[in-house]
């Protein structure tokens, strides 16, 4: 098949490029693919012919930073953006291309397949399958204390670029691949080094939790990989969820699998991978059922017994010295999770008595799960304030019900914002 070009609008209104093969005869699945790092869509034709699969759409994404797509080559504000373009681009296929994310598996490589499972572990979007192939989990960094190096010298001087050390030839062995890429224009050699960092911590995190995985998944390991290791992929893979897991590993194959002197059986065994689970028919909504049973409540009851005096000292410390910060005080009387609560987190002022009450609340407001608290905040305005747009375009009346709002700080604040545009407004009183 022949290849076409689109654009798609991601989240931030950053048009991302993307190429589709699209069946004349029509089709009612779809593939997306991940290229990896420094490359970009247009080399995945052999692959899309070598696979062959009937009745499929396959659609290949220009990461930003990457190929068509816009911005510094190899950079992005963080990880979490470009798997929050992973969703956006699955949307917009089943949207624009009317095929359901039901009916879609993944074939990833390299850092795209970190950004694939990553994906898959975040938004948990109910695919058929994904293939992840010589996935960048561990990347090999040759020098010593490499990490802690690049983690001194972001914080230092900030944003920066690393270049690589990999040349054609360790990626294949096949020399005109190998010329191909060394004469690719799009191509190019430099990380910036957040995204480095980034794709240590995300591939880390993912290897601790792949068990919240249950994705049928069929990982492709290079047995001369110079630059990933494969103990970390047989890790991720042993941990996984999945009743349907898969791990092959090719002798003597380098980095460049796709690429790679010997690559039609590793697209092979891709394809029937791929066949067997689109044929096979879609699970039931187990994660709906997650709170009975699996993986995430194990770790639930698991964490909810776990003994230890590291945990009496910690609630013993909250009811004592940690009644100073005002912030614990009031989880204490109102409720941790009460609207009130919400409110004092959404205003981020620490407070608290005696010094050593402002430090702890400082602390308390600073929390990992208190940051996701505000940046839920965030979306929740963005999404309310495009809601009210879009019915007030269209002429229609706009009414705001919310239950169990508490002190509806994000709600009136968003409806300020609008600076009227949908006024007059009235809040209606409680019950």
């Amino acid at each position: 098949m022949e290849s076409s070009e689109f654009t798609f609008r991601t989240w931030d209104g950053v048009e991302l490029a993307y190429r589709a093969w699209l069946p004349t005869a029509g089709f009612s699945r779809a593939l997306l693919l991940f290229h990896r790092g420094h490359e970009h869509a247009g080399r995945w034709q052999e692959t899309v012919d070598g696979l062959a699969l009937e009745n499929t759409a396959v659609f290949a994404w220009d990461q930003r930073g990457h190929g068509r797509s816009p911005g510094a080559r190899g950079a992005a504000d963080n990880l979490a953006v470009i798997i929050k373009d992973a969703e956006w681009f699955a949307r917009h296929i089943e949207r624009e291309h009317d095929v359901s994310t039901q009916d879609t598996a993944v074939l990833a490589h390299s850092v795209g397949a970190v950004i694939a499972a990553a994906w898959i572990h975040d938004y948990a979007p109910p695919v058929k399958a994904m293939v992840l192939a010589a996935p960048a989990f561990r990347v090999k960094l040759y020098v010593p204390l490499a990490l802690p190096m690049l983690r001194l010298r972001y914080k230092l001087f900030g944003p920066g670029y690393v270049k690589s050390y990999v040349k054609a030839k360790m990626l294949t062995h096949d020399p005109i691949e190998a010329a191909a890429y060394r004469a690719d224009p799009q191509m190019f050699r430099q990380i910036a080094v957040n995204i480095l960092l980034d794709l240590h911590d995300t591939s880390k995190r993912l290897i601790a939790d792949a068990g919240a995985i249950t994705t049928p998944t069929l990982i492709l390991g290079a047995g001369a990989d110079w630059v990933v290791r494969l103990n970390a992929q047989w890790k991720f893979y042993r941990a996984l969820s999945s009743t349907v897991k898969q791990m092959d590993v090719f002798p003597g194959m380098g980095h460049a699998v796709f690429h790679e002197v010997g690559r039609a059986a590793l697209v092979d065994r891709a394809r029937r991978f791929l066949l067997e689970c689109f044929e096979r028919p879609t699970q039931g909504p187990a994660l709906v059922q997650a709170d009975r049973g699996g993986y995430t409540r194990s770790e639930y009851d698991w964490l909810r017994t776990r003994p230890g005096l590291r945990w009496r000292a910690m609630r013993a410390a909250l009811k004592t010295v940690g009644r100073t910060s005002r912030g614990i005080r009031l989880g204490w009387r109102e409720g941790f999770d009460s609207g009130v609560m919400l409110d004092y987190v959404y205003q981020n002022q620490p407070s608290g008595a005696l010094g050593i009450g402002w430090l702890i609340d400082r602390n308390y407001l600073r929390s990992v799960g208190w940051e996701g608290i505000r940046r839920r905040r965030i979306n929740l305005q963005a999404l309310l304030n495009e809601a009210i747009e879009q019915t007030a375009t269209e002429g229609k009346p706009v009414h705001i019900v919310d239950i169990a709002s508490g002190p509806g700080r994000y709600v009136l604040e968003t409806l300020k914002s609008l600076n009227g545009a949908a006024a007059p407004w009235r809040r209606a009183p409680a019950g």
